[in-house]
């Protein structure tokens, strides 16, 4: 999967511009003019024309300002994006609701239906394998090709297993594809629709999009009004993946973001070390009622999908709140009254914030990078300095795939529970069909940790460094930290 490309890029530019009206405070008087300025009239269109490309620039931008698109009436399509700023400043975290991605139907390509085809590397050949093995004869031999019929065909996909030349290929529409629960799907006009009663909020489909077509709901600007304003008090809780986002250590990103106007900036590997020993509590609490094995609770997307999907194995996933949530709980003890903001990877951290009492906002690193940009912050001539409150390289080592179950094991082996380790790295259909059968397939003491985004953590939607490198920063800090 990449990680940069020029949707992303025009994203960014976005925020970029966004961010820098909110610290210049001009935001309300200027924000119309932004589609103008990102596309001018004398520059190359991206679709059909400079007017397209101008009207989805206007919906990003409204996605950016927290609005869904899919509500958008014939009135709304006339009002200023000024409009939407005040309306925001109204409504406040009011406006947002359950939704955590929009389509912007603009945007949305309408993508052919996901089938076989037959590319121009068919060479006629005698054998005719794809016609003799096709079980409904929907393949036929025209101007010495191959040719498929759609309306016979069943897309099973032997034809392209059976050509020698693998000149028949699966075309898919990509952001359904990317989805592992069926989220979203075309409506009768071709655009894609997410089903909110379906959705996990994994993101996988905003990466895959690539029209830019599918964005989060962001929150940035009531964070920035909260940072802006000096009469509130803000705590940034930052996850134990920001570490190599920013191709440095963490001490110079605490004091980047204190730069920015947080008064406060502590690690949510300190909710992760809380978590550990909750975990490790629980599960050996659990072996000795009997139970033989017990799921890790930290992503919220795969929380989300027990609920939604695989709910017959929620007696199985643990008890034990987030870190994020047992570090939004520290928080507000520590600084009552404070807007605490989490700042990750994650776009199904939104939905869980929503739903919490410990937790105001998210802000993804994506968004934070661009807010860095917009204040001419650059983190890496920063000082380093301490955060409020700091972790352990247990917490720390939880951004990474087997990173939870490590700290569990440890910690029950300690308490006296020997168990096995499992690790579900990443959530496709192929692993949702084996947790759908865990208490067939677990016999022994295990303990099972359970990430939607394959890799961990450093692979979320909302990272802005490559994984791989991100990762050895970690382990530098982890190595240095023993």
């Amino acid at each position: 999967m990449t990680f940069i490309n020029n949707a992303a890029i025009i994203k960014r530019q976005l925020m970029v511009r966004l961010a820098r009206m909110m610290f210049a405070g001009t935001l309300g008087t200027q924000i119309d003019h932004i589609p103008l300025q990102q596309a001018p009239r004398e520059s190359q269109s991206v679709r059909c024309c400079i007017h397209h490309d101008r009207a989805v620039l206007r919906y990003r931008l409204k996605a950016l300002l927290g609005f869904a698109i899919e509500n958008e009436t014939t009135e709304d399509e006339i009002r200023s994006l000024a409009s939407y700023v005040t309306e925001a400043e109204q409504k406040g975290d009011s406006r947002f609701g359950d939704q955590i991605l929009t389509v912007i139907d603009e945007a949305c390509s309408a993508c052919v239906r996901a089938n076989y085809r037959v590319t121009n590397a068919c060479r006629g050949c005698v054998a005719r394998q794809c016609i003799m093995n096709c079980p409904k004869q929907a393949i036929h031999i025209e101007n010495g090709r191959a040719v498929i019929d759609e309306k016979i065909c069943i897309s099973c996909g032997i034809c392209a297993k059976a050509c020698p030349y693998h000149s028949i290929i699966f075309q898919p529409i990509p952001c359904e594809e990317a989805c592992p629960v069926n989220a979203i799907t075309q409506d009768e006009r071709g655009k894609e629709k997410i089903d909110e009663t379906k959705c996990i909020h994994c993101g996988r489909c905003l990466q895959a999009c690539p029209f830019g077509a599918i964005m989060e709901r962001s929150e940035m600007f009531d964070i920035l009004r909260a940072v802006l304003n000096p009469a509130k008090t803000t705590v940034a809780m930052v996850a134990p993946a920001i570490v190599g986002q920013f191709n440095t250590d963490l001490g110079k990103v605490v004091t980047a973001l204190k730069k920015l106007g947080f008064d406060h900036v502590v690690e949510v590997a300190y909710g992760a070390d809380l978590t550990a020993a909750r975990e490790a509590g629980e599960f050996v609490e659990r072996v000795e009622h009997g139970s033989t094995c017990m799921t890790s609770s930290c992503c919220p997307a795969y929380v989300e999908a027990v609920n939604k999907h695989i709910a017959g194995i929620k007696p199985m996933v643990s008890d034990t709140p987030s870190p994020m949530q047992l570090t939004g709980d520290w928080v507000g003890q520590q600084w009552p009254g404070a807007r605490r903001v989490f700042i990750g990877p994650c776009v199904a951290k939104r939905a869980e914030a929503r739903a919490s009492r410990n937790v105001e906002n998210v802000l993804t690193f994506e968004e934070l990078g661009s807010i860095l940009v917009a204040a001419n912050i650059d983190v890496m001539e920063c000082e380093t300095s301490s955060p409020d409150q700091a972790a352990s390289s247990t917490g720390r080592r939880f951004a990474i795939a087997g990173g939870v179950a490590a700290a569990v094991i440890t910690a029950a082996a300690e308490k006296g529970v020997k168990a096995e380790e499992k690790l579900f790295n990443g959530l496709d259909k192929k692993a949702f069909a084996t947790l759908k059968s865990l208490d067939k397939i677990i016999k022994n003491t295990t303990f099972i940790e359970v990430m939607t985004c394959e890799g961990g953590c450093m692979h979320g939607p909302g990272v802005i460094s490559n994984p791989v490198v991100a990762r050895r920063f970690l382990e530098k800090m982890l190595k240095d930290q023993q």
